[in-house]
């Protein structure tokens, strides 16, 4: 694991709006580190993802992730980031009216991937990497959920990220699937992406090391307990 980090925060404020949801976040993540955020529903954890994938805008405190400066970053150019960013949904947000290859090729497109040789060479890479390379045909209502959420983190590494953000990536799953992507998840970052993972299901960080912070009263702190 190196040194650099992918999120750097201090005292930033997380806004809806005109609502503050969270104040004074100071949060450090580096490359190959693998951190949960947990909290109960409405805490904030979606909301500090949004913030760090551009989505919502940062105008308070200090915030870098993958070397830009959300402060300074336009809404033109948030496209920029997320080259650089994976995201994973809880509910997987695939294009229903194509197949898991041509999703995979419209995020390619979408992200100035001009040569169709080497989009189709990634594309491979990509599905090999998450065990997927004879499903590239299928639609998403053919797959299983662990499938379809195996195609998300496909997709969310097509563009080799310095940072995965996950938003409750088990959350749709059986107990024995999301186990088996969370051992994907983690194969991820011991290869050096980090991962930031929001999610409810403590058997899970039990079960799978990582440095937690909780969601709670507005603020965000790192803990060593699930319970306290």
């Amino acid at each position: 694991m190196s040194d650099e980090k992918v999120i750097a925060l201090k005292q930033v404020n997380v806004y809806q709006g005109e609502n503050m949801i969270l104040h004074d976040v100071d949060l450090e993540i580096k490359s190959g580190e693998f951190v949960y955020l947990i909290g109960k529903t409405g805490s904030g954890k979606s909301s500090l993802l949004k913030t760090l994938y551009g989505e919502l805008p940062l105008s308070e405190g200090e915030g870098n992730v993958a070397g830009f400066d959300l402060k300074k970053l336009k809404p033109s150019k948030v496209h920029m980031l997320r080259r650089h960013i994976g995201i994973v949904f809880q509910d997987f947000q695939l294009l229903t009216d194509r197949n898991v290859r041509e999703n995979l090729d419209f995020v390619l497109k979408a992200t100035a991937w001009k040569d169709k040789k080497k989009r189709e060479e990634r594309i491979t890479e990509v599905l090999s990497l998450v065990g997927l390379s004879t499903k590239d045909f299928k639609m998403p209502f053919e797959l299983s959920g662990g499938e379809q959420q195996r195609v998300v983190i496909a997709r969310a590494l097509l563009n080799n990220p310095d940072l995965i953000l996950a938003d409750e990536p088990t959350g749709n799953l059986d107990p024995e699937v999301a186990e088996d992507i969370m051992k994907l998840l983690k194969d991820i970052a011991n290869k050096g992406t980090a991962i930031f993972m929001a999610t409810h299901d403590y058997r899970l960080i039990n079960k799978f090391f990582g440095k937690i912070y909780r969601c709670e009263g507005g603020k965000i702190q790192a803990t060593s307990s699930l319970n306290g």
